[in-house]
């Protein structure tokens, strides 16, 4: 990943060494992570990098570590269907239960003509900031916790397309390579019900979240988005839930249609957690034009 693309990272690069800075100066036992929250209640991670279900953002802040500490994790994902691969890895760390700041990088590969030889690569970084609630000791209020955040993508060169003459997003009519979605997530926990539940609102003019750059023939604004999660704990190691997430149709190539699954979390302890999914992307591009669905498999990692 090289940052040296994000020229618009400078106010983040700068909001960052202000968080650390202070999460160092609260955290006074920084190590060991105190790892002082219930388990599951760091979500797992999305395929854009931060803290949530598999494909929507929430409130909650990642890892376990309480406000005088901190936590961060790794994560590998893979969906695979009919026609299309997505690979995510990334890196993600919550810093005194307020701040969270992501990195993932993306692969989407094809596996059938005419896109067999396909890859697109994107690389995210992402903010979120918990601004009021909170979803795990605040039971009695209706206040959800509610946080904002960004992401930051790179859009990378078209591979395997170079028989038609294509290298580039902007050759299928995106307008850029380089696009920030913004958003507004409200996580409420209900422990009585053993429920989470999640609403995002999403500021966005990514294509197939941006793989297929920003904006396009069809459109070139900020468009808002909804994206939805329930979840049930069925056992205390176990989330069973859906997911439902919105998303614009700004290319003429690419009849793009809303994202969901239905996904079990299994979390055998703090340090690990194993997600698996059944999702379905709709179409993606009019060469293939199949409505994608396939298997969704995260591994995640950390303290």
């Amino acid at each position: 990943m090289q940052l040296s693309r994000f020229p618009s990272m400078l106010p983040v690069a700068a909001l960052l060494a202000f968080t650390l800075a202070c999460g160092a100066a609260n955290a006074r036992q920084a190590w060991p992570p105190d790892q002082g929250k219930f388990l599951a209640t760091g979500g797992v991670s999305t395929v854009e990098g931060a803290g949530g279900g598999g494909l929507v953002p929430w409130a909650l802040i990642t890892g376990y570590g309480t406000r005088d500490s901190w936590g961060a994790n790794v994560h590998a994902t893979r969906v695979v269907t009919d026609d299309y691969a997505l690979s995510t890895a990334g890196v993600t760390v919550g810093i005194a239960d307020r701040v969270e700041l992501s990195l993932a990088s993306q692969t989407l590969r094809g596996s059938v003509a005419p896109l067999a030889a396909l890859r697109l690569k994107q690389d995210i970084v992402g903010i979120k900031i918990k601004l009021v609630g909170e979803a795990v000791y605040e039971q009695d209020r209706l206040l959800p916790q509610i946080a904002i955040g960004a992401m930051i993508k790179h859009s990378g060169a078209v591979a395997g397309l170079g028989a038609l003459g294509v290298t580039s997003v902007r050759q299928l009519g995106a307008q850029d390579e380089r696009g920030v979605d913004y958003y507004v997530a409200a996580t409420k926990l209900l422990f009585e019900h053993s429920v989470l539940l999640n609403a995002s609102v999403r500021a966005t003019k990514a294509n197939q979240m941006g793989l297929l750059g920003f904006g396009g023939d069809r459109g070139d604004r900020y468009q808002g988005r909804l994206e939805l999660s329930a979840a049930y704990l069925l056992r205390r190691t176990l989330v069973a839930g859906l997911e439902y997430r919105m998303k614009p149709r700004n290319l003429a190539v690419d009849q793009e249609k809303a994202y969901y699954d239905a996904f079990v979390a299994w979390f055998p302890s703090k340090n690990l957690s194993v997600t698996a999914a059944y999702a379905v992307l709709g179409d993606i591009t009019v060469f293939n034009p199949n409505n994608q669905k396939g298997a969704y498999l995260s591994v995640q990692a950390g303290f």
